[in-house]
């Protein structure tokens, strides 16, 4: 039905009223944080002035104690006031210019009165503080929004189901405080409303749209049963957008008892972190914990290993350098075997074997001599109850080794080593030295008048000192040689056969055993290596865990192994997985946790664990999304958004006119700007391709160069390659060179998918010579040819 004039001019006089009222508040609200800081900030600076300092007597000690205590806790309570107040008036500034976007009406069963409920990103009360003038969109009323349509509907809330009527629904567009869209819809969200937002321009970081929320992404974002929550979305498809709309709703849900110092999000990248960064600050709460799995990997055994990324080992395999002797070949068997299940199971077998036999150990050594040799270690480490855990063992290991050190450097006080060591020290040095005896003996002389307890004193600081460092790597159980023990599986055939249970060795083992001893050789870890490693060494050593952490969001989770999940899972024991990805954009060359679900599902056990699914992909115009979607073996299964646009354009050049194709490249970005596309991508298939393309267009276009350590997306003309375009939208991609020569393996298929659904209204395509397979096998008629 459409609406007449008089209900626009009474929709408009509500928002006219409900923005006054927030107009006034934040003026008064100003006011308020204003004083509040000045507080906060007099409090700091006489912070001392307010403390009563007496250390005279014990009793004084104590006032002064209360005193600093009181006057701490006056500041804390002035400090978190005015962050409320802060937080709060950022809230009502966001409201001001659009204060709602929904508006369903609602009869509960056995009521008489129709309440209209109005949604914004956060709640308002009126002035007398009784009724809600709107509704935050998170709360369990506002589900019918997004789930329902007019007639008999109902809802859950903590205290049970509601049942009732909804009489209208009715989404707006406004901005500026006027209405610019209005109209009432049956549908969960009206695609008027969906086509006015998806039309706008991209921009350098992510949007946060919840007046488009749809059912199954409502769905994602409210699910509190599932301990795992996997979502396979196509591109485009509003994955991360709901992940984030899900831990907003999670923060407002769980407010008493959930704070975003307890979420933590693993991105593909840093350039993602900052692209994601204002979708949580926009919906008014904090953000949370952002790091990548690569980050992880670093501070575990980044010291002991210069660790290959992700990224380059892509790079690699992306080159394709085929050489007579298998080594690319090998390497590729190697990353597909190592992130398999069975090389999962391999390494945990591995473990069992140690509990019983030939547990390898690297000495204890002080100055080229060796306090404990391995083959004592060794010894000792069987000596325990078989029954006792592995990481039960090592850790008494580190107490008995200690021990022996400390035996170790006593009988080392009367070396000549240790005399030279004492001609050395100043006298404030043996002033300590003699001073720390004094407090370990509790009683001695209170002058240097003896000879020998100088020396004695002396002697043991010296002694001590030297020891830390070897103490220290006790501590740390770095006598535990896992670069050994890893390192052996590939020299032991026999071995590695028993603990694979028979199963044939994987491919071109020889060559693969080779490629990984040599780079452990040289303390390099190749990037399918790193988390086996970490893993033999967390199942030998036992797993360090985070138990503050409540909700972990993966993303781009087809990027993952089985070998990281379980990693993530152990990591995180307390925690509740959100898990993000498309198996289409699965681009690496190892295993994706996204092949089979088994293994995923099986992480916390198939009763605690759902599966939800995103067809309908609304970043790019329907004539892109055909185009891509044509490209994939089972690409009928994504569903087209109904805005138009251009088709996708192939600019064919031949195979010696690289020139002309970055001529055509460079004019084609001109004309995009002048049309007020700002934020195109010229997306490369290599980093090193993205190196050479930038030097030769930098000076023309003016274009940024993204590399894995570019730390924020920016407006402008990029050159990417398309690994790291993931996740990433823009209003047009020029694809360089989309030749057979440069496009052609199987292998290859899905990242040229992911390049070119990284546009949202315009996709070029650019050829030198033949064209990749991957154009040709597309239908003609769902893109032009130039």
């Amino acid at each position: 039905m459409e609406i007449t004039d008089q209900e626009w001019k009474r929709e408009q006089e509500r928002v006219d009223d409900v923005t006054t009222k927030i107009g006034r508040r934040i003026r008064g609200l100003e006011a308020q944080v204003g004083e509040m800081r000045g507080d906060v900030v007099g409090l700091r600076k006489e912070f001392w002035d307010e403390v009563t300092m007496n250390f005279a007597e014990p009793d004084d000690l104590g006032e002064t104690s209360t005193s600093m205590r009181q006057q701490s806790q006056v500041l804390a309570e002035r400090e978190f006031g005015h962050k409320r107040a802060f937080s709060q008036l950022g809230k009502l500034r966001r409201l001001q210019h659009s204060p709602y976007f929904g508006r369903i009406d609602f009869r509960e069963a056995d009521e008489s009165v129709t309440e209209p409920i109005y949604l914004g990103i956060a709640s308002l009360l009126d002035d007398n503080e009784q009724d809600f003038l709107i509704y935050d969109w998170r709360a369990p009323i506002s589900s019918l929004y997004y789930d329902g349509s007019p007639g008999a509907i109902s809802y859950r809330t903590p205290g049970g189901s509601v049942e009732g009527e909804m009489e209208l629904k009715r989404q707006y567009v406004i901005r500026d405080a006027k209405i610019r869209v209005m109209f009432d819809t049956g549908m969960t969200i009206g695609d008027e409303l969906l086509q006015e937002v998806l039309s706008q321009s991209a921009d350098d970081r992510m949007k946060s749209i919840v007046s488009t929320i749809q059912r199954e992404q409502n769905a994602i974002i409210r699910n509190e049963q599932s301990r795992l929550l996997v979502v396979q979305g196509a591109a485009g498809s509003g994955k991360t957008s709901a992940a984030l709309q899900r831990v907003a709703y999670l923060l407002y849900r769980y407010r008493d008892t959930l704070s975003a110092d307890q979420l933590v999000l693993f991105s593909p990248n840093s350039l993602f972190n900052s692209y994601v960064s204002t979708v949580l600050p926009e919906l008014g709460e904090e953000n949370m914990l952002q790091t990548t799995f690569q980050a992880y990997l670093e501070r575990r055994i980044g010291r002991e290993f210069e660790l290959e990324d992700a990224f380059d080992q892509l790079e690699y395999l992306l080159r394709g350098d085929v050489s007579e002797d298998g080594e690319y070949e090998a390497r590729l068997a190697g990353i597909r075997y190592k992130s398999s299940l069975d090389y999962l199971e391999v390494i945990r077998a591995y473990r069992e074997y140690l509990s019983e036999r030939e547990m390898m150990f690297r000495p204890i050594r002080f100055q080229g001599h060796e306090i404990v040799s391995a083959e004592d270690m060794r010894r000792r480490f069987y000596e325990f109850d078989p029954t006792v855990k592995i990481p039960s063992r090592i850790e008494q290991m580190s107490k008995w080794l200690i021990k022996e050190v400390s035996e170790y450097g006593k009988s080392q006080r009367d070396e000549e080593w240790v005399d030279d060591q004492i001609q050395l020290l100043d006298s404030s040095a043996l002033h300590r030295a003699y001073n720390l005896m004094r407090r370990k003996q509790k009683g001695a002389a209170d002058t240097f008048d003896d000879f020998d307890q100088q020396r004695e004193a002396a002697a043991r600081m010296i002694v001590n000192d030297w020891l830390k460092p070897v103490r220290k790597w006790i501590k740390r159980q770095r006598f535990v040689d896992v670069k050994g023990m890893y390192r052996r599986l590939y020299k032991d055939e026999s071995l590695f056969m028993k603990l694979s249970g028979g199963r044939p060795l994987p491919a071109m083992w020889h060559e693969v055993s080779r490629q990984t001893q040599d780079r452990i050789a040289k303390s390099e870890l190749m990037f399918e290596d790193a988390t086996p490693l970490l893993l033999l060494r967390e199942l030998l050593q036992g797993f360090i865990t985070n138990t503050a952490i409540r909700h972990v969001i993966v993303d781009e989770v087809q990027d993952y192994t089985p070998f990281q999940l379980e990693f993530l899972k152990r990591l995180f024991p307390r925690a509740r997985m959100t898990a993000l990805g498309d198996l289409n954009q699965a681009i690496y060359g190892h295993d994706s946790a996204l092949d089979d679900y088994d293994p995923l599902l099986n992480l916390y056990g198939r009763e605690e664990s759902m599966v939800l699914r995103l067809t309908r992909s609304y970043r790019s115009t329907r004539e892109i999304t055909e185009f891509t979607k044509a490209m994939l073996p089972e690409g009928e299964d994504i569903l087209a958004f109904t805005r138009s646009g251009e088709k996708p354009v192939l600019h064919r050049f031949a195979e010696d006119s690289v020139t002309g194709m970055e001529e055509a490249i460079a004019a084609d970005i001109e004309e995009l700007r002048k049309q007020g596309l700002d934020y195109t991508a010229i997306i490369c298939k290599t980093q090193s391709e993205c190196n050479e393309l930038h030097q030769r267009l930098k000076d023309r276009l003016n274009t940024r160069l993204i590399t894995k350590n570019t730390p924020a997306f920016e407006k402008g003309t990029v050159i990417v390659p398309a690994y790291l375009a993931k996740g990433i939208e823009f209003d047009a991609v020029l694809l360089h060179n989309a030749s057979a020569e440069r496009y052609s393996r199987e292998s290859e298929r899905k990242l040229f998918y992911t390049a070119c659904t990284r546009a949202m209204h315009v996709l070029h395509l650019y050829a030198a010579g033949d064209v990749s397979p991957f154009v040709t096998g597309v239908d003609s008629e769902l893109y032009e040819v130039h």
